[in-house]
């Protein structure tokens, strides 16, 4: 007998104000383990003004996860411009506060946000780049139609080496 999954009905918001509050709580060690670890305070207010500006740059987008029907703001989400390979592409990430993971939320998220960027028709894929020993995000890229290129080494942040698996979902599938 497979165990059973619930599957989660979320909106995505797009980033505002009111969201440092939620970045503030992803940036515990629990969460920021497969990324270099917790930001200092000076970096997390410099993130949070970048998530403000990527839409009016043309960049990406980010957002804010919410969890239907709470209303409850539960993670974050996004996609953004990246050369990769020598051709640009959306880069996506997220991250869902542990007490709601393992709920599908994080799926349904990338889903939403995938969606998202194909309607903008600006790249035609969306690449992401969880650590290889991150199974639980690996698991997202899976379910959520992603692809396995290859593993690779990515820095991220400036400084942190990680060997990465580079995810791939084709945007020009889901018009």
């Amino acid at each position: 007998m497979s165990e059973r999954r619930d599957t989660a009905q979320v909106l995505i918001e797009p980033w505002a104000d009111k969201d440092l509050a939620l970045l503030r709580l992803a940036n515990a060690p629990e969460m920021m383990e497969h990324l270099g670890g917790p930001e200092p305070e000076d970096k997390v207010l410099a993130r949070h003004r970048r998530y403000l500006d990527i839409e009016g740059a043309g960049t990406g987008r980010m957002f804010s996860v919410v969890l239907l029907p709470e209303g409850e703001s539960v993670g974050t989400i996004g996609y953004w411009d990246r050369v990769w390979q020598g051709e640009t592409v959306y880069e996506t990430g997220w991250g869902v506060l542990p007490q709601f993971q393992g709920r599908g939320i994080a799926v349904a998220a990338a889903t939403a946000a995938v969606a998202d960027a194909a309607a903008r028709q600006t790249h035609t894929s969306v690449h992401a780049f969880p650590s290889v020993d991150h199974p639980a995000s690996n698991a997202i890229c899976r379910t959520a139609g992603f692809s396995l290129v290859s593993e690779c080494d990515f820095e991220y942040p400036a400084g942190t080496h990680l060997r990465c698996n580079d995810w791939r979902l084709d945007l020009t599938a889901l018009g």
